[in-house]
């Protein structure tokens, strides 16, 4: 069972905000919190002194940039862009998935399901399920354990199976997204090796950044190739 928020009353310091958040996510540091400051994703009071003082609207605001980095692996632009222009009604949709958060029944790195559970959620046969792990496109944790990555994928597949397609004809979107991996690691390489907590930061924030526009690529050419051949 889930611990329930802590209400905070007042302000509280940037040490403060690290031990109540760590918990959920447990690779938030300092220098993370410090980074989103400057990066205007959060905007603490200041003390006389200098010092941060974060109040329950700076902790909510951190939750969800934190939530949507790790969920849905946005760059921090889209995710100013999104809390700038958010709305109770506003769905927000997984990246790349076609699912929402809501899809994910425990959240993200909290879904563990074995086979037979991930064949009922997304209405698949096991033996369906055996064949994406055969072909790359899905993989267990070390647990032993299907995670919120292995549910979004094999409910993209639950809904191309609907049209008529097989495992066997995706095992090409395995390849492309091994190569467009690499590819992101080597572009990355220059940031892989910083000399403090903020630039490792950096450095994240740069590979959700590549990752996204990679996805942003393949969508707009996937759409340019169905136009030119007057399929849409």
């Amino acid at each position: 069972m889930s611990e329930a928020p802590r209400i905070i009353t007042g302000t509280i310091s940037i040490g403060e905000v690290l031990s109540l958040l760590k918990r959920e996510f447990p690779d938030v540091t300092i220098s993370k919190i410090r980074f989103l400051e400057t990066e205007g994703l959060v905007t603490p009071e200041r003390t006389a002194s200098g010092y941060r003082r974060f109040n329950e609207r700076d902790i909510a605001q951190l939750r969800a940039v934190l939530t949507l980095q790790r969920d849905q692996y946005l760059p921090l632009k889209v995710i100013r862009e999104h809390l700038d222009s958010e709305t109770s009604e506003a769905p927000v949709v997984v990246a790349g998935s076609g699912l929402r958060p809501d899809d994910f029944r425990a959240g993200a790195g909290r879904v563990r399901l074995t086979r037979t559970e991930l064949a009922e959620q997304v209405e698949l046969p096991e033996a369906t399920i055996a064949q994406l792990e055969s072909f790359g496109l899905l993989a267990v944790t070390a647990g032993g354990h299907y995670d919120e990555d292995a549910l979004a994928v094999a409910t993209v597949v639950a809904r191309l199976s609907e049209f008529g397609v097989e495992p066997r004809h995706l095992r090409s979107f395995r390849v492309t997204a091994d190569r467009d991996s690499g590819l992101v690691e080597q572009i990355a390489t220059p940031y892989s090796k910083p000399r403090d907590r903020e630039a490792a930061a950096r450095g994240q924030e740069t590979i959700r950044e590549l990752a996204s526009l990679f996805v942003q690529l393949h969508a707009t050419l996937l759409r340019a190739e169905l136009v030119r051949g007057g399929k849409v």
